[in-house]
């Protein structure tokens, strides 16, 4: 099995703050091992399972070179910073991967599950398929279900992880930290890591084809921006057209457009 491991930060347990996940902050450098640390211990568990499998990580957060290598297990490879296409985050979805996973995932925009809340990046209000706010997760999920891979598992937030079921319904979730208020409550890191473990050990004994999910026949896209120059900006898209003040709607029916319209816009 060829295995692709996302990983983001904002989900990372006990983040909390904007600064944490930002380089320039002195606590970056503890999230950024603890970012480290979780994504090996989802490596861990997926070589431990009893499976064969190749890994390959992304780093997936802002400058795509957070992770520690020497950190990760030796067997895997480290996919770091930004190839410049669609796939953004899932960057080495085409290298015939047969399943996906996510750490350090976090809730949509526009939504209350995390402090950090966002979708893609801080300049938009909220981003919408078909109606329902947009996570990286779902926008993910979908990437890899269009080149037919498995979605086996996720961990971050317990709303992200909770809402990762409604769209897969078989995938494995590890919460390793919750909202309460402005603030969170985390586990202790290592028992993240361990959720993190076992979580991925049971993911590789599912069935393949029962953790693929189906893409909706037809997408809507809806994004409300901070600033109303971006809509402005984004509604010169092909295909695109302006809503209100701030606000576009993109429509298609292959999933691949939809990810070159917010690859361009957002």
């Amino acid at each position: 099995m060829r295995l692709l491991i996302s990983s983001d930060i904002e989900g990372t347990a006990g983040i909390a703050t904007w600064g944490e996940t930002e380089k320039k902050d002195q606590e970056y450098a503890y999230f950024r091992r603890q970012m480290t640390k979780e994504v090996s211990a989802a490596c861990r568990g997926a070589m431990e399972s009893g499976k064969e499998v190749e890994i390959l990580v992304k780093d997936a957060h802002d400058s795509a070179c957070n992770l520690i290598p020497e950190a990760l297990p030796e067997e895997v490879k480290l996919l770091r910073g930004w190839e410049g296409a669609p796939g953004s985050m899932m960057a080495g979805i085409r290298e015939n991967i047969d399943a996906v996973a996510m750490t350090g995932y976090h809730s949509a925009a526009y939504t209350d599950g995390n402090p950090l809340a966002h979708t893609m990046n801080t300049q938009n209000q909220y981003v919408r398929i078909n109606g329902k706010p947009a996570s990286e997760f779902m926008i993910n999920a979908y990437t890899a279900a269009y080149y037919g891979a498995s979605i086996l598992f996720v961990s971050g937030d317990r709303a992200l992880c909770e809402s990762a079921k409604e769209i897969c319904p078989n995938i494995e979730t590890a919460a390793v930290e919750e909202v309460y208020g402005g603030a969170v409550i985390a586990m202790h890191p290592m028992k993240a890591q361990e959720l993190i473990y076992e979580g991925m050990q049971r993911a590789m004994q599912k069935d393949l084809q029962e953790t693929k999910i189906a893409l909706p026949e037809h997408f809507t896209v809806e994004i409300e921006f901070k600033e109303y120059t971006k809509a402005y900006k984004g509604s010169f898209y092909p295909g695109a057209k302006r809503v209100g003040t701030k606000g576009i709607v993109f429509e298609h029916d292959d999933y691949y457009e939809v990810l070159r319209f917010l690859f361009f816009t957002l």
